[in-house]
C-alpha cells in the first residue's frame, strides 16, 4: 500500500518563507538568556538567510547560466 502525500499549494514564495523562519527564530532567540537553546535558534536563522541568498543567486537568470557554464567546465575528480 503507498502513502499519499500531503500536497498543499504554497501562498508564499520559497524565499519569503526562509525569511519568516529567520526572522521568527531571532525574534525567539532574543527572547532567551544567552545559552545552547539560544545559540541554536541563532544558528537556525543564518542558515534560513544562507538558504535564502543561495537561492537568490540561482534564480537569477544570468547567474544560473554562468553557474551551469562553470560546472560545466569545472575538472573532475574522478
Amino acid at each position: 500500500m503507498t502513502k499519499t502525500r500531503n500536497r498543499r499549494k504554497q501562498t508564499l514564495s520559497f524565499s519569503e518563507r526562509l525569511q519568516r523562519a529567520a526572522t521568527a527564530a531571532r525574534e525567539a532567540a532574543a527572547r532567551l538568556p544567552i545559552g545552547p537553546e539560544r545559540d541554536g535558534l541563532l544558528k537556525k536563522a543564518m542558515q534560513a538567510e544562507t538558504a535564502a541568498h543561495i537561492n537568490e543567486l540561482l534564480s537569477a537568470p544570468v547567474a544560473t547560466a554562468a553557474v551551469r557554464r562553470d560546472l560545466d567546465h569545472s575538472p573532475s575528480t574522478a
